[in-house]
């Protein structure tokens, strides 16, 4: 049993996938699904201060490097364009929400490591930047978690 919730863990962790991958593994695995959620929440956001300190120098860093140069000028170029989207649609005042919501609507992309990346170019400051990103993790899971169980009670796999 740990070891399923130990996989849950690290799939949690891993960029694109994060707690959506992990709480359907998790749902289909037959897991309890609260703590599963508690265990995908605090896999997910364990990256968030590093993405959020470091990231964005790292990326600077290699973006002139022969290999990883045009990833990594993707990467800012993606955490620029996220952070300037959010500002268009909510405004400086409303960034804490858009940034939960863009975190909390599960669609490829708008994870955890994105919007902590886009918190980070638009200097949000490490504390509104984890609990809005907390609380869309929370979202994320909880949709995640309606749907894959829904998905189980439809179809019956």
């Amino acid at each position: 049993m740990l070891s399923r919730y130990l996989l849950i863990f690290f799939v949690s962790m891993v960029p694109l996938i994060e707690l959506r991958g992990g709480i359907v593994m998790a749902v289909g695995m037959g897991l309890d699904y609260v703590t599963s959620l508690a265990v995908c929440v605090v896999a997910n956001m364990l990256p968030v201060p590093l993405i959020y300190f470091f990231a964005r120098k790292v990326l600077h860093w290699g973006a002139d490097k022969k290999y990883i140069g045009k990833f990594f000028s993707y990467c800012l170029e993606k955490g620029e364009r996220g952070g300037h989207k959010l500002t268009a649609k909510a405004g400086r005042g409303g960034l804490f929400v858009a940034l939960m919501l863009f975190v909390g609507i599960p669609i490829p992309g708008t994870g955890a490591w994105t919007g902590t990346l886009a918190a980070s170019f638009l200097d949000m400051g490490i504390k509104s930047t984890a609990l809005a990103v907390s609380l869309g993790v929370i979202m994320a899971g909880i949709i995640m978690g309606a749907a894959s169980m829904a998905g189980i009670h439809v179809f019956g796999l």
